[in-house]
């Protein structure tokens, strides 16, 4: 299995980008990683710009999870038990998208399988991107019984 993470922008601070790899680094130990940076468009109907951006990076067979903030707000327990499912299914390719600063285009969600939110709460692309990371971590160390997670 191989977990895509595209998002628009490149992390651009380097305590966070050092976090950011610091959970992919973590994360190779349970799944093959790919980052998919976005350059950030300009111009009129931006939204509509890096949809088209983001479908381009999609592989047609991909189950897409969408980072939306209106999107279901679950626990870490579940979110585990939702990629052991992806998991135990044979999923291929799970593709995680976080969107720009005024979400993604219509096409981009009507592509998405799974539309999960972090929190109610505004963070920051950066932020988001590490918080996603920690997250997808801490379910691999559930599904697989490690202290970790408690």
């Amino acid at each position: 299995m191989i977990f895509r993470f595209i998002w628009i922008g490149k992390t651009r601070d380097k305590r966070w980008l050092a976090l950011q790899e610091e959970y992919l680094q973590r994360l190779s130990h349970f799944v093959r990683t790919e980052v998919v940076e976005i350059r950030d468009p300009t111009g009129n109907d931006v939204k509509e710009s890096e949809g088209k951006l983001i479908l381009d990076k999609v592989n047609q067979s991909s189950l897409v999870c969408l980072l939306d903030v209106k999107g279901d707000s679950i626990s870490s327990q579940k979110f585990a038990a939702t990629i052991e499912n992806w998991q135990n299914r044979g999923t291929k390719e799970v593709a995680f998208v976080i969107g720009g600063a005024d979400g993604v285009s219509a096409a981009v969600a009507e592509r998405a399988n799974v539309v999960l939110s972090l929190s109610f709460m505004t963070f920051t692309h950066e932020m988001a991107r590490v918080v996603m990371l920690e997250q997808i971590y801490r379910a691999f160390t559930i599904i697989k019984g490690f202290p970790y997670q408690k």
